[in-house]
């Protein structure tokens, strides 16, 4: 029972998302407080992707 907990706790903590990999911005009103915009579909050339703008497809893009 004891390798039972140990086993869950390695599947949480390695399963859990890492900061700054999928973005922290997910609303319009952050993304623009970090001087970036909000754009649907595709980023700009020269935009680096940072977020979402709320929706999936609107993205919140920043110049590197």
């Amino acid at each position: 029972m004891r390798v039972l907990y140990l086993l869950f706790s390695f599947l949480f903590i390695f399963l859990m998302p890492l900061p700054g990999v999928f973005g922290d911005i997910s609303n319009p009103v952050t993304c623009l407080r970090s001087g970036a915009i909000c754009h649907p579909g595709f980023c700009p050339r020269r935009y680096k992707h940072i977020g979402t703008c709320g929706l999936s497809v609107i993205k919140c893009c920043k110049k590197p």
